[in-house]
């Protein structure tokens, strides 16, 4: 039968897992790092899964598909549920079978652990009897979240731009010193907010005398939303500004 369904362009998906997060009959699933459908007899044809994603990577398309079928969407939600109850039940797993257990979905909603008592315990045997000097907040300009910034503000005039995904700043420890300080920043999460960035930044870029763009991602794949929004928005003002991309890690570190 010809119907509604949805289609996923693997280009622009960026492997976050937020449609799979949002399809509530299972119909996606992730597939060596990309959104698939993964049954077209799962899916309703409703499209929660198009706001979730931060790419635009899902529309709709009219095509030859299996009609929904509704009955083995629950069949196969009672399956889920029966297989998660059975693992819950059984004795601990090892840590490879732990990892291949949380190798679907988002890596961004992964749990990670970081053992940060070595460095603490370091630092106490090396403490001496001078009172280290209080850490100066380097933010210089209030709002930061993309979303409340004014389009025209004074201190875009001239400003060094810092576009950041919002977890940066937790995970990178000397943020402010090396990130914050000298710059006008704004921070954001596709995955969390329902908006396409690139619009607002490229009003922000195309409107005010911004000298560069430095954009701090995690090293998770949503984050590459929010670097393709602002890239997109350089490319979109028609101004040549030189920016570069920083990738933090989950623990903390630089990568490029």
């Amino acid at each position: 039968m010809i119907r509604r369904i949805i289609h996923i362009n693997e280009e622009k998906c960026n492997g976050c897992g937020a449609c799979a997060d949002a399809c509530h009959e299972s119909a996606i699933g992730m597939v060596n790092g990309k959104a698939k459908l993964l049954r077209d007899d799962y899916c309703d044809g409703l499209g929660d899964c198009l706001p979730a994603c931060p790419t635009g990577a899902i529309t709709f398309e009219e095509r030859e598909a299996a009609a929904y079928d509704e009955a083995a969407v629950m069949a196969n939600k009672q399956k889920k549920e029966a297989s998660a109850i059975n693992t819950a039940q059984s004795v601990p797993q090892s840590n490879e079978a732990k990892k291949a257990h949380t190798a679907h979905g988002c890596p961004g909603q992964r749990i990670a652990q970081f053992n940060r008592q070595n460095t603490a315990d370091s630092a106490s045997d090396n403490e001496t009897t001078s009172t280290p000097a209080a850490i100066t907040s380097q933010l210089s300009q209030w709002p930061v979240q993309i979303k409340l910034a004014p389009v025209t503000a004074p201190y875009f005039n001239g400003a060094k731009l810092l576009i950041a995904a919002d977890c940066t700043a937790y995970a990178y420890a000397n943020f402010h010193q090396d990130f914050i300080k000298g710059k006008i920043i704004l921070v954001g999460c596709p995955k969390l907010d329902a908006v396409d960035y690139s619009e607002k930044l490229t009003e922000i870029i195309a409107t005010n005398d911004i000298k560069s763009v430095t954009i701090v991602r995690m090293e998770v794949p949503c984050c590459g939303g929010l670097e393709h929004a602002a890239v997109t928005a350089l490319k979109n003002s028609g101004k040549f500004i030189p920016w570069q991309v920083v990738t933090i890690s989950i623990d903390g570190k630089i990568l490029d």
